[in-house]
């Protein structure tokens, strides 16, 4: 290499050099010029964000759901945009128990709840005054612990029974114990939280739960035994139920309507490809596995429709007999 490659050489190094080290001044410069201003552009856009996410919340119709089964018409409608294709804001808030739903729709902060007819007529009595959507096909079992060794309901003297206060559970248990003799008093024990109920039989924790689906699936699963079923009443007693109040706006009612119809044809599709086509859509709602999903039982899910005036009428003789909730242990 001569004296004038080698200079040629020197001047390209030289000029890389410097070039490499302008870029690595500007990087580390650039939070120091960039920072203050990110950091108030950032409030101001996380302020904006706020103020546009409770505008388009306060213009939802808001429903107040649980992780039950009863529920999967709504989840589906969600997950496969039927919403979306009627055009219409529907917001889902997902709650662990009804009466976080109750809550949430007698505090004005949802207009509809996911809930059942004792939980709805003892709401009335608190001065609601609510619309039902539909019936639904809730479905609870009462599920023994097997170290309680009981395998009939005259066994459960003396052991602890889980349910809701002012809910279906509460009435079943009342229905359940008509007329039948125990060797002690049997304690009802308030657990509202459903996925909660699951984890303390599978812990031990009390005698017996009363559990919907899909969670009584992995407690049968898991060779707990059935000692109850509320299908053997012939009752629907899970409802929809909306704030009759809320429903005055014209906006309100067109949502209602569309509402309904994205419901019903969710309950042709899970009608016709089955529960367990929408295996996902349950795994993520419910928090239930795979082999959960499988074993669930063949449902017909009904499309929107009245209660039946005879199942309302028991649930508000129920609320009227027992108006502080029969779990209360005399």
């Amino acid at each position: 290499m001569d004296k004038g490659q080698q200079l040629q050489k020197i001047k390209i190094w030289s000029v890389c050099n410097r070039l490499l080290a302008v870029i690595g001044w500007v990087i580390c410069l650039l939070p120091f010029f960039s920072c203050g201003q990110s950091e108030e552009e950032l409030q101001r856009l996380s302020r904006e964000e706020r103020l546009r996410q409770l505008r388009e919340d306060s213009l939802a119709l808001k429903v107040a759901v649980l992780p039950t089964l009863d529920c999967l018409p709504l989840y589906v409608a969600k997950e496969r945009r039927l919403f979306d294709t009627l055009d219409v804001d529907i917001h889902l808030k997902l709650f662990r128990s009804q009466m976080d739903c109750d809550e949430e729709i007698m505090e004005g902060r949802v207009e509809g709840c996911v809930t059942d007819l004792v939980r709805a007529e003892w709401m009335k009595t608190q001065g609601m005054s609510l619309r039902y959507a539909t019936a639904t096909v809730a479905r609870w079992q009462l599920i023994a612990n097997p170290a309680a060794r009981v395998k009939q309901v005259k066994q459960l003297g003396d052991k602890m029974v889980a349910m809701a206060r002012h809910s279906a559970t509460d009435y079943l248990t009342w229905q359940m114990l008509e007329g039948v003799t125990t060797t002690a008093p049997v304690y009802r024990i308030q657990i509202n939280d459903i996925p909660l109920r699951l984890q303390m039989l599978q812990n031990n924790e009390l005698d017996a739960f009363w559990i919907p689906e899909p969670q009584a699936t992995t407690a049968r699963l898991a060779k707990n035994p059935v000692l109850v079923d509320s299908e053997v009443l012939k009752m629907r007693l899970g409802v929809i139920t909306f704030n009759e109040k809320s429903l005055k706006d014209k906006r309100r009612q067109q949502q209602l309507k569309a509402f309904v119809r994205a419901y019903n044809s969710a309950c042709d599709s899970l009608n016709q490809r089955g529960v367990q086509a929408y295996g996902d859509i349950v795994t993520k709602y419910c928090h239930v596995n795979a082999k959960t999903v499988e074993a669930l039982p063949q449902m017909k899910f009904v499309r929107a429709s009245q209660p039946d005036q005879a199942d309302c009428q028991r649930a508000r003789d129920f609320v009227a007999k027992f108006p502080g909730g029969y779990t209360i242990n005399d």
